[in-house]
Parts: C-alpha cells; structure tokens; sequence
C-alpha cells in the first residue's frame, strides 16, 4: 500500500519564523506544488517522508497526499534538505502528479551478476552511470532499473542502448553512452600513474628553488669594493 500523508497547511505561510514554529513541534515545513495550482505551505511527519526516501523505489515513489480542506492527490517528493551537522530532515518539497501526464526523472541502473571478464580474465567492472534519465507516466516508474552483467568479458561494454526497453519508459540518454564496462587491471593501473603525473608542482617559498633563493644570501657576504 502507498504511504498517506495527511497534512495541514502552515500558519505563517513561507516565513522563516513559521518554518521555526513547525520545526518545534516535531514536524518540518514542506512545499506542494504542480498540476495548474498554486503551491502551498504545509507542515508534515518527517518520519512518513524518510519512510519514502528509504523505500526502495526512494523519491521516485508516489504516494497520496491529503492536505486539510483539499481534495486527495498523488504527489512525489521532488527535494529535500537535511541538517548538515545530525543529517536530520528540514524541509521537503513535493509535486502533484497527474496520472495522465508523462514525468521525467533519474532511476538507478542496478548491475546483477559478475562479469566472465572479471572471473576469468581478471578484469574490473567499472559503472559509468549509475542512474539514467527516463521518460513515462506516473504509473510506470520503475524503481531501479536491471542489466545482467554476468555475459560481459574483458573490454565488454553496457550502453544505454543495451538497457531492458520497455514501450512504456523511454530513454532520455544518448543510446551510445557507456553505462559500465570491463576493464583490464594494468589499465587502472596505468590511469592511476596518469593522474599522477598530472598533479600540479607545488613552487618553493616565493616561487623560486631554494638554491636560487639562497644566492643572493651569499653575495650579500662578499666585502664591498674599494674606491
């Protein structure tokens, strides 16, 4: 079943003081906006709105919201900011969806298997993307999106392309973009030297060598010469 959240609009509106109120009282300030209204101010249970994000479809998923004095919506959580210092939820925004309306959003692209490359040959599986764009209705979020990666030998790639393409999510990613790959281990190797050699030369004090810093120190000692 769908988490129900059952919400009140907030006293105060979008006033920090407000959101300071809400706060004390155990819940968080929240925005819901969307499908031709005007966004409104509301006060929510941060522990029904973490509930979500841990879920396994996390912000993607859709839930009813049942705000005082309003008629039932499906909305989904679209941002949310947490304390930096307890990790505690603050504040959340939340987005009406209208069934009949195709989203856009970012899923995650989950690897099954160990690649034939890495069992037999040594490689390493290296994930490029770990989420993809997609397009599709409400209805048709997937929470994750799967690809066997266990046929994949050394130098094998996974492009969007290759993903499970259903007639009801379409791509928004370049068809040739590598999602992950096998690759040998002297090539780590070899990109981890690279990057080596590219860091920067950290310049002695004043940008010279010190032993060009100390020749003037040593001229400085001959006498003067006689007029």
């Amino acid at each position: 079943m769908p988490e129900v959240i059952v919400t009140k609009p907030r006293v105060g509106k979008f006033t920090k003081n407000a959101a300071r109120r809400v706060r004390v009282t155990g819940n968080i300030p929240a925005v819901l906006y969307g499908a031709g209204h005007e966004a409104v101010a509301l006060e929510v249970d941060p522990k029904q709105i973490s509930r979500i994000l841990f879920s396994e479809a996390g912000h993607n998923s859709i839930f009813d919201i049942q705000v005082e004095g309003q008629a039932p919506a499906k909305a989904m959580i679209v941002d949310w900011q947490r304390e930096p210092i307890n990790d505690r939820l603050i504040h959340i925004d939340m987005k009406r969806i209208a069934a009949d309306k195709p989203l856009r959003l970012k899923v995650r692209v989950k690897l099954l298997g160990i690649p034939v490359g890495v069992k037999s040959a040594g490689g390493i599986l290296d994930q490029i993307m770990r989420e993809v764009e997609i397009e599709c209705l409400p209805a048709d979020i997937p929470s994750h999106i799967d690809v066997d990666v266990s046929g994949l030998a050394i130098y094998g790639v996974i492009r969007v392309a290759d993903l499970p393409h259903a007639g009801s999510v379409k791509f928004l990613n370049a068809e040739d973009a590598t999602v992950a790959h096998v690759i040998a281990i002297r090539e780590e190797a070899a990109a981890v030297v690279e990057a080596a050699a590219a860091e920067p030369v950290v310049a002695k004090k004043g940008g010279k060598p010190a032993e060009a810093a100390a020749a003037p120190a040593a001229d400085a000692k001959k006498p003067a010469a006689k007029k």
